[in-house]
């Protein structure tokens, strides 16, 4: 059962999908970084945007989240035609982001980071304080609430930082690089907090360099090639395709053919 769904409620589905990027496109500098790209994220969904360094990934994102102003194209939340909106207004309307750079906020407890979202967004005490429990005991920090975040270790920030965007009560959520400098342990705890997500209904869209616990996880991937849309679909199907093959997954694509073969259905 979806626990936080104030967001998910005011991002009403237009054709049942959440996130819905029309024809998106950029220049900086008079090159075009990204051109005519096309995206939908659904409700409990996690979709990867793959690419080599460059290809555009961040620069999606950022327009996505409304951090910086595309040239064209259209962004949907939901029935909200928002590409006009700020940063925080999507925020509040249920779009959330958690960057690669560390987010939490160092001098506070891993309870006091959760809790001081809550008390932003839950007027109500009571209320604030059912959820702080609930989420501590969904994301297995019940035993490090009062730890200060700066003593956490890679995977233990990840996971609060997680936790925290929860407490946000997302319909939508952007992962940059979720992965990248965690041990293959704090992986797996990593990747059952993102499933976490997807149960309660939120829409994931990720992003990371990991390929393997990358596509254990996705229903769907989009690859994206010098700012240009070069493939969309399943990660069976991303493995087989000869251009994304030969313009981003290289010798690595066996190796990654082999290791999805054995992932339970």
């Amino acid at each position: 059962m979806r626990h936080f769904n104030h967001s998910m409620q005011s991002a009403a589905h237009r054709d049942g999908r959440l996130l819905i990027v029309e024809a998106l496109g950029k220049f900086c500098d008079g090159r075009a970084v990204l051109r005519n790209l096309t995206l939908s994220v659904d409700t409990g969904e996690i979709v990867g945007l793959l690419g080599r360094d460059g290809a555009g990934k961040t620069v999606c994102f950022n327009l996505i989240m409304g951090l910086m102003k595309a040239d064209s194209g259209r962004i949907w939340l939901g029935d909200a035609d928002v590409t006009g909106w700020t940063a925080d207004r999507r925020g509040r309307h249920g779009l959330n982001c958690l960057p690669q750079e560390p987010s939490i906020f160092s001098g506070m407890t891993v309870e006091q980071n959760i809790g001081t979202v809550l008390e932003f967004r839950e007027p109500d005490p009571a209320v604030q304080a059912a959820r702080l429990e609930l989420i501590l005991r969904e994301f297995q920090l019940e035993h490090l609430r009062k730890m200060a975040a700066m003593q956490l270790s890679g995977g233990e920030r990840r996971r609060c930082e997680i936790a925290r965007a929860m407490a946000c009560d997302p319909a939508i959520m952007l992962l940059d690089e979720p992965f990248a400098g965690i041990d293959p342990l704090a992986i797996i705890e990593i990747k059952h907090a993102i499933q976490l997500l997807k149960v309660q209904g939120v829409g994931i869209l990720i992003s990371d360099h990991n390929l393997k616990d990358m596509l254990e996880l996705v229903e769907r991937a989009y690859v994206i090639h010098e700012g240009r849309l070069i493939f969309s679909g399943s990660p069976v199907q991303m493995l087989a395709d000869a251009e994304v093959c030969r313009l981003y997954l290289g010798p690595e694509a066996e190796q990654l053919r082999r290791l999805l073969s054995q992932r339970p259905d």
